[in-house]
């Protein structure tokens, strides 16, 4: 008699994954990539604004902080939104509301203050379509390779930063700061009809919620087989308020993720945000060249870490990458005057730690059941979000207090050995071994003889 324990977790069954539900996964990776793009959008085209309305560059810090937050709210309301009415609708109302404002914003803003309303409720929408995106890539991936194909998917967020760049020093020179905003608004449109007509809603959320025929229905339009998908969850599985992310054992788990998560965006968005500007000893062009690099690495890592995660303990292997990638990002400031040193450093800091933090992105979707991984997601990130608004801001404040630039990312690393620690105790208290949690309390897993 063999026992075998059966992840209801996920609808796909055992082999290659079907070509429908490989485009599910591109086209939230697309999403992830406009979120991606418009967080570089802006401060491309800050300067321009600024020359064009004669502000200092000061005032904007309130502009990029704005977006973040409106994300922090989209994310945490969305979330429970989620676990309700459905990932799906979230999705698509969070595309069609960013790209509405990101499309009227050259028309719109006429002042600091118009921009910052507009900054805000865009970033309402893009944060409400993340946690969205996320809990779809995990309920259409196995059990055994998620954190690899949810950070992979996560991926499209610095490449939307990469593509931001790139276009930003195509039009704005020739055709002004509007140009972004207007290529930002008019293709979340065009991916919003490739949505509309591709992204199923998770077959998985509709078994908890007893929906059984439409989940049959999406799962054979996507190739998989119906009866993969599992018995239907407990009588209590339709309702999800935040407070069971504090119940059954799951407090100490939430909190830490929220720390890790706080932890990682903090010292993501500082890297981001200050880099050209402290690397400026190194040339302009290294300074510009070390974003660049550091997002490329950040891919890179993410790939390799996610595959470390899925096969071993994947908190233990994000901890240890911060753990080393603590001391590729202190090493960053040490480089002085040397491009190729700055280049090297940025790359492997972002292979290590940025890598860990796309995968830490993704590491909600696994430590929650379906019922409640929007909710899960969405707070996460919206602790995140804290942490990304903290990092451009505690960076501005340590800089006018004339802190040298190798203390600077020596803090940095601090944070990301900080957030390895942070990780390493959660694995301690979810008992992982060999990438599986020793006592597991997913709702929708079961164990069956045959």
């Amino acid at each position: 008699m063999n026992q075998q324990r059966i992840n209801e977790d996920s609808v796909l069954p055992p082999g290659r994954t079907p070509r429908p539900v490989r485009s599910v996964i591109v086209l939230c990776a697309l999403v992830a990539l406009l979120d991606g793009f418009d967080t570089q959008a802006i401060s491309l085209a800050a300067p321009d604004i600024g020359a064009a309305w004669q502000q200092q560059p000061s005032v904007f810090g309130t502009v990029f902080g704005i977006g973040l937050f409106g994300g922090l709210i989209g994310a945490t309301a969305a979330g429970v939104i989620g676990d309700r009415a459905g990932r799906r609708p979230l999705v698509l109302a969070g595309v069609l509301e960013f790209a509405v404002l990101t499309l009227l914003t050259p028309a719109l803003a006429t002042s600091i203050g118009a921009l910052e309303v507009l900054r805000l409720l865009s970033g309402l929408g893009l944060g409400a379509a993340v946690p969205g995106i996320i809990a779809i890539t995990s309920e259409y991936t196995r059990a055994q390779s998620r954190a690899s194909v949810v950070g992979l998917m996560w991926c499209g967020f610095p490449m939307g930063a990469v593509a931001g760049g790139v276009l930003a020093a195509w039009l704005i020179p020739d055709h002004g700061w509007q140009s972004l905003f207007y290529v930002g608004g008019v293709v979340p449109l065009l991916v919003l009809v490739f949505l509309w007509f591709r992204l199923p809603e998770s077959a998985r959320f509709l078994r908890v919620r007893g929906e059984t025929a439409a989940a049959s229905r999406i799962l054979q339009r996507l190739g998989i087989p119906a009866e993969d998908t599992g018995s239907q969850a407990d009588a209590d599985s339709a309702r999800s308020p935040l407070a069971d992310l504090f119940r059954q054992g799951r407090a100490v788990t939430t909190l830490l993720l929220w720390t890790a998560m706080l932890l990682t965006l903090l010292m993501a968005y500082f890297l981001t945000t200050w880099l050209p500007s402290l690397a400026a000893g190194a040339g302009v062009r290294s300074g510009l060249l070390a974003v660049s690099t550091l997002n490329l690495g950040g891919v890179i890592g993410c790939v390799l870490i996610g595959r470390l995660a899925d096969r071993y303990s994947a908190v233990r292997v994000l901890a240890g990458a911060y753990a080393l990638g603590a001391i590729a990002v202190a090493l960053i400031g040490e480089a002085g005057s040397s491009g190729a040193l700055l280049l090297l450093a940025t790359f492997v800091g972002g292979l290590l730690a940025v890598g860990a933090q796309l995968c830490t992105v993704a590491l909600g979707a696994t430590l929650y059941e379906t019922r409640l991984r929007a909710t899960g997601v969405g707070w996460s990130i919206g602790a995140g979000r804290i942490g990304g608004i903290l990092g451009p801001t505690v960076g501005g404040a340590l800089i006018g207090a004339g802190v040298g630039v190798p203390a600077l990312f020596l803090l940095a690393g601090a944070v990301a050995g900080a957030t390895g620690l942070v990780l390493f105790v959660l694995s301690l208290v979810r008992g992982y071994v060999g990438g599986r949690a020793a006592a597991p309390t997913s709702l929708d897993s079961k164990v069956v003889t045959s």
